[in-house]
């Protein structure tokens, strides 16, 4: 009897630390979004719906960067690699993806800047970044990102050597939308009965 009741205690407190482990797994990535987005960290941008009300003289470099996740079918790259301009003018880029399957895929992009201590003062004003894309079957889009580099980093202790910043985005694949795919399924159904 006592065998029985220590197995089920050592069960219970199996579940109950793999139950944890999961909710905190599962927190980890809201929660890291957040605080890189507050500080800035691991190369987070800022965000703003308004340009920038100071522009300088000093110019800095932007680099455009752009790859998908193992088995992602898409292309995607920058249509352009890099461009210079004043720290505070709105920049605006754009990158290029094509979906060249036979099938509806949706994508979400996930960023960093680099170096770090840039990721702060790199403030987006509007972004492809924000939102879920789907492409058809061998549609090709081109996704803005507007954005200005915050005159601050000009006096911040560390990111004032800064010269240039690479602004890299990953897409990932996602589930289509529920109304999407509910569409999608209709139109395959009518196409059997034909």
């Amino acid at each position: 009897m006592k065998r029985l009741e220590g197995t089920q205690k050592t069960l219970l407190q199996t579940v109950g630390v793999v139950t944890l482990m999961g909710g905190l797994a599962w927190a980890s990535v809201p929660f890291y979004s957040w605080f890189c987005a507050v500080t800035g960290f691991g190369g987070a941008t800022g965000v703003s719906e308004t340009a920038s009300d100071v522009i300088l003289d000093e110019t800095i470099k932007i680099r455009f960067d752009a790859s998908v996740a193992r088995d992602f079918p898409w292309s995607f790259k920058p249509v352009e690699r890099e461009m210079e301009l004043r720290i505070g003018e709105t920049g605006l880029a754009f990158y290029e993806a094509t979906n060249p399957t036979d099938r509806p895929i949706a994508g979400s992009a996930s960023y960093n800047v680099a170096p770090y201590e840039a990721g702060g003062f790199f403030t987006k004003i509007d972004c492809f970044c924000f939102e879920m894309q789907v492409l058809q079957p061998g549609e090709t889009v081109l996704m803005p990102v507007t954005f200005y580099v915050d005159p601050e980093i000009t006096t911040d202790r560390d990111a004032k050597y800064v010269h240039r910043i690479t602004l890299s985005y990953t897409f990932h694949e996602t589930d289509l939308p529920e109304d999407f795919a509910a569409l999608d399924a209709g139109t395959a159904k009518v196409s059997d009965l034909n």
